[in-house]
């Protein structure tokens, strides 16, 4: 049998697939949508997939409404879809005359909002999904630290040394500059991207500085923010946003910067080990980042931003949702401890259900309403289905 390791997204998918028409699986190259939708395609007799990347496959759809309808009760699966961005109008014709569910899965590396700006006669009949790294509800128990180090790409992941893990990350951040950005219709200089994508991680954690940052590089903020939009469009940088909220205090307004993927944070600092990280400022950032990219990746419908005050008041993660609120807070420290600016930031809001999450073996209360805990323990109570294979 081929070699599979199961993500959590396969029975969404598969979900879906019995309730829409076109399912659309977006993420960042190399994340595994094509074998995803490989394992779930195999299970329907007859599914079909085309490469868009591929010429000979390209050729197939030159009439792309006769070859459709020469698969009228199959799923066809179109590898990135981006490719051919005027198959859109074409597959909307298709399934309204179809009316059934699961006939197209569309996979995309392009943003969501990229492949809307395409997509908009798809309105009712598209359902989009993201798949992200593995996340650790998909590695073993106690994989937690090489998850972090080497970040969530599969092959990165999987390496068999540091050092091979590093190389495979270099490479990926080479390969995305010079060639993904132009298919994804960029036309950039590959070299201005790096230097701010490097200068993105020696600021992650931190508030956006369009500004300071185009000093820095010799650009307008403006520029800045256009280039800042495509890693973000690619799923590999987060701006997570302040939250809004009727304190009557100020604010601040930037939001937050994160490389989404502690591997590839890792890669652009040349980080290889455990022990370079261990000794480096970014230590406690790192975690910050991918604690919080768990978090939201399991729990995917919660508003998410962070509050700061500009007296101080802070909190890393306000997560809202139907009326209801969570506080996280991100301490690098098997000890941690909170600042006068965390208990006037929960007064702030009202004292919400807080948690301080941290890599410390068990969870303890710190006081009331605010609880330490390891990463593992909040996505277990809060998680949307979440789980870690072999517990519960």
């Amino acid at each position: 049998m081929h070699d599979y390791r199961p993500r959590d997204l396969e029975s969404v998918l598969a979900d879906r697939l019995d309730e829409s028409p076109i399912v659309a699986l977006l993420g960042p190259r190399q994340v595994g949508k094509t074998t995803l939708a490989r394992e779930v395609s195999r299970r329907l007799p007859g599914a079909i997939t085309l490469d868009l990347e591929r010429p000979s496959d390209r050729r197939k759809l030159t009439d792309p409404e006769l070859f459709f309808d020469s698969h009228p009760d199959v799923l066809v699966c179109l590898d990135e879809i981006q490719r051919a961005p005027g198959l859109f109008e074409v597959l909307r014709s298709v399934v309204d005359r179809r009316a059934r569910p699961g006939q197209f899965l569309v996979l995309g590396s392009a943003s969501r909002d990229l492949l809307r700006q395409s997509a908009e006669s798809l309105a009712g009949r598209i359902h989009y999904l993201e798949l992200t790294p593995f996340q650790l509800s998909e590695v073993e128990p106690g994989d937690q630290r090489r998850l972090w180090l080497r970040g969530g790409f599969p092959r990165s992941l999987l390496a068999v040394s540091e050092p091979s893990s590093l190389r495979w990350r270099e490479d990926f951040v080479q390969t995305f500059l010079e060639r993904d950005l132009p298919q994804l219709g960029y036309r950039v200089p590959a070299e201005s991207v790096r230097r701010l994508w490097t200068m993105l991680a020696h600021s992650h954690g931190q508030l956006l500085n369009s500004s300071r940052l185009g000093q820095s590089l010799g650009w307008s903020h403006t520029t800045v923010r256009s280039h800042i939009d495509i890693l973000q469009g690619a799923s590999l940088v987060r701006m997570l946003p302040p939250l809004h909220a009727n304190v009557r205090k100020r604010l601040v307004r930037s939001p937050k910067l994160y490389v989404r993927d502690s591997g590839l944070l890792h890669a652009l600092l040349e980080l290889e080990d455990w022990d370079d990280l261990l000794g480096h400022p970014v230590f406690g950032a790192s975690w910050e980042g991918f604690a919080l990219e768990q978090v939201l990746g399991a729990l995917p419908r919660w508003r998410a931003s962070f509050y700061r005050t500009a007296g101080g008041a802070e909190l890393d993660l306000v997560l809202e949702r139907g009326g209801r609120r969570l506080a996280v807070e991100f301490k690098a420290s098997t000890a941690p401890k909170v600042t006068r600016g965390f208990h006037q930031a929960r007064k702030d809001l009202g004292d919400p259900e807080t948690w301080v999450i941290a890599p410390v073996a068990e969870p303890y209360p710190l006081r009331e309403g605010v609880k330490v805990a390891p990463l593992t323990h909040l996505l277990a109570v809060w998680g949307e289905g979440w789980r870690v294979r072999g517990r519960r």
